[in-house]
C-alpha cells in the first residue's frame, strides 16, 4: 500500500464525506529515502509535471565538502557518520541527512545538502 497525501474521507467532526473523484498521483507520497554509507546507488523518481528527482537512495560513497575559509570545494570519501541531530535511530543506523556530523579526510563536516531529494551529499568543515 502506498503513501497517500490527499483527503482522509472525513470531516473534522468526524462524519464521512461522501467521494466525488478518483485519487491523483500528485497527492501520492513516497516512502522516506535513508542514504547510508556504501558505494553509491542513485534512482530517479517521477516528479509533479515533466521533471524528475535523482535520488541517493540507499548508499552515497563521496561527498562535496567545501573550505569557507579557503573557498574550495573538495570531493572526498565519508569515513563515518558521527552525529545526526535529528533522529537518535538515524544515528544509531548511520543514516544521512541534512545537518548530520560526518567525518572526512579533510576533517569533520556538517551536511548542507538533502542526500534523499538532491542525489547528491555537499558539506562543509565545521
Amino acid at each position: 500500500m502506498g503513501v497517500w497525501h490527499g483527503k482522509t474521507g472525513r470531516r473534522v467532526t468526524g462524519a464521512r464525506v461522501k467521494k466525488f473523484r478518483d485519487k491523483k498521483k500528485y497527492e501520492m507520497g513516497h516512502s522516506p529515502t535513508e542514504t547510508i554509507m556504501g558505494e553509491t546507488k542513485r534512482r530517479t523518481i517521477d516528479s509533479k509535471g515533466i521533471h524528475h528527482k535523482k535520488r541517493a537512495v540507499l548508499r552515497v560513497k563521496e561527498v562535496n565538502v567545501t573550505d569557507a575559509k579557503k573557498n574550495q570545494t573538495f570531493r572526498v570519501e565519508i569515513q563515518e557518520v558521527e552525529k545526526n541531530p535529528s533522529n537518535l535511530d538515524y544515528q544509531r543506523r548511520k543514516v544521512i541527512t541534512r545537518g548530520t556530523i560526518i567525518k572526512t579526510p579533510k576533517g569533520r563536516a556538517k551536511v548542507t545538502s538533502r542526500p534523499g531529494q538532491d542525489g547528491a551529499v555537499n558539506a562543509v568543515l565545521i
